[in-house]
């Protein structure tokens, strides 16, 4: 029989210090964040809860870090991880009581953060300039646990969930622009607006090139835009007066 102090069953590890940081990476995201000033933003564009800017951050952070659930924000809250990510955290209480304070007028000031966010990062270099761009727009399956929460359906898939639109760079990856459906939403329900949202986006962050959105047929699904089924969405920078030109695909 080994000796006590080989047995693993008694052996207790434990690693916490003030000075240890977890998710050291999270250093990059937040100097991001800082200068493009987001916290500021938030705060300025917001009317939900005092410092919503900090709450908001401290959910972004969190999702960066590895968190899926609202206790996950104690993952902030370890050795020194708060003092590299450039923002002052909330207890995770206090972010499930504004996430849950958030109506569709809030969510559409956010949308109008994210647009802003998007036109610094693209004014600080990281845009498509003149250059042409493809967008893709597609649906996805987003699967949750739990019939009580909101806008959990059953869909296509069978798999209880969410069913977000996506518009995503295609040489980058960046998200440019999102939509949150219910479960049950057909692959095609708000397409039409959506992509006219996110060509307006894109071009009013500084996208004076061509966009075109080369996926949004698997967007649309069996819903039709009445139009061809294809089309490249020409948004030339023109004078003003001039109206955009639609022309199909060969």
């Amino acid at each position: 029989m080994p000796a006590s102090s080989h047995v693993l069953d008694s052996i207790r590890v434990t690693f916490d210090d003030q000075r240890v940081v977890a998710d050291a990476g999270l250093m990059l995201t937040g100097t991001l964040a800082g200068r493009l000033g987001l916290e500021r933003l938030v705060d300025e564009k917001v009317t939900r809860g005092y410092r919503p800017g900090r709450k908001l951050l401290t959910v972004v952070s969190t999702l960066l870090a590895g968190g899926d659930c609202i206790d996950d924000v104690n993952l902030l809250h370890a050795g020194s991880t708060a003092s590299v990510l450039g923002h002052d955290t909330v207890a995770a209480s206090t972010v499930g009581t504004w996430l849950r304070s958030l109506t569709f007028g809030h969510i559409r000031q956010l949308d109008a953060v994210g647009e802003t966010a998007l036109a610094r990062a693209w004014q600080a270099g990281a845009g498509p300039g003149e250059a042409p761009m493809f967008i893709d727009i597609d649906s996805t399956i987003c699967e949750v646990h739990g019939e009580h929460k909101q806008g959990a359906a059953y869909g296509y898939t069978r798999q209880l969930g969410l069913h977000p639109l996506l518009a995503t760079r295609a040489d980058t990856g960046e998200v440019l622009h999102g939509r949150m459906r219910k479960g049950s939403a057909g692959s095609g329900r708000g397409a039409q607006r959506f992509v006219r949202e996110t060509i307006g986006r894109v071009r009013r962050a500084g996208a004076t090139g061509t966009q075109d959105g080369r996926r949004v047929l698997v967007a649309l699904g069996h819903q039709r835009l009445h139009r061809p089924r294809r089309r490249v969405l020409d948004h030339r920078a023109s004078p003003a007066g001039h109206h955009r030109r639609d022309r199909p695909d060969p």
